[in-house]
């Protein structure tokens, strides 16, 4: 009884991990949204993008910072799972710090840049919600080998 309780107090702690990274992620989206809203660009200004940026931002951050391991490979070949998630939150991170330096000192960058900056929003919250999604299917087809292997063995 004792460790389903422990594992449960696990759990709960892993949901709000997950859940304050997503609270981060809404809020760097927050912050790209505010600054390439001040491009006045129609699109950029608009209600359903400012909430699809957030919305995107929470759901990348909340998949794709802490993407599930495989064990290590002694093959040499580089992951794509961890290289994804590692630029993806490169890329993110940039576009909400040089939003949020526009915002404080009030700056507003030529529309060419807020482009720019959405894509790297954009591109790497995709490649976070990609590596956490993957990372995530690895880890459910090897427990399931696992499982199938362990299934032949007690047979």
């Amino acid at each position: 009884m004792l460790a389903r309780e422990l594992m449960m107090v696990s759990r709960a702690a892993h949901v709000m991990q997950r859940t304050g990274l997503a609270m981060a992620g809404a809020m760097a989206g927050t912050f790209v949204a505010a600054q390439l809203a001040k491009g006045n660009v129609a699109v950029f200004s608009t209600l359903a993008f400012i909430a699809t940026t957030i919305v995107v931002g929470a759901v990348g951050f909340y998949l794709g910072i802490d993407v599930p391991k495989l064990t290590v490979r002694a093959t040499g070949r580089i992951d794509v799972v961890e290289l994804l998630s590692a630029g993806g939150i490169f890329l993110a991170a940039l576009a909400a710090l040089v939003s949020v330096y526009g915002i404080v000192f009030d700056e507003i960058p030529p529309r060419a840049r807020e482009f720019v900056i959405g894509s790297w929003w954009f591109g790497g919250v995709v490649m976070l919600a990609t590596a956490g999604l993957v990372g995530r299917q690895r880890l459910a087809q090897k427990v399931a080998a696992m499982s199938v292997r362990s299934n032949r063995a007690a047979s």
